[in-house]
């Protein structure tokens, strides 16, 4: 969902960006959020045929919690970074 925050994607090009995923768990992923409501894939009638995954209306809607969980993790981490001490 990370990537479908910011535009629609083909599917080779999400295999890229989403580094250690094989092709059959990210196949799987995108079945079931469409399956789910969450995204939509839509085909184009080209040659070679051309496949986008995008949010639909619901996936769109979760954009506001999915941006608290990236908030509310940028500043656990700044949290975590500050209380590290080195072992001596």
């Amino acid at each position: 969902m990370r990537n479908l925050l910011q535009r629609p994607w083909r599917f080779n090009e999400l295999k890229k960006s989403l580094e250690g995923i094989s092709q059959k768990v990210l196949a799987d992923s995108l079945r079931s959020m469409e399956e789910d409501g969450i995204i939509t894939r839509t085909v184009y009638p080209e040659i070679p045929p051309r496949v986008e995954y995008a949010l639909s209306e619901l996936g769109e809607s979760m954009r506001p919690i999915i941006t608290a969980m990236e908030q509310c993790g940028n500043t656990y981490k700044k949290t975590i970074n500050k209380t590290d001490v080195p072992s001596l």
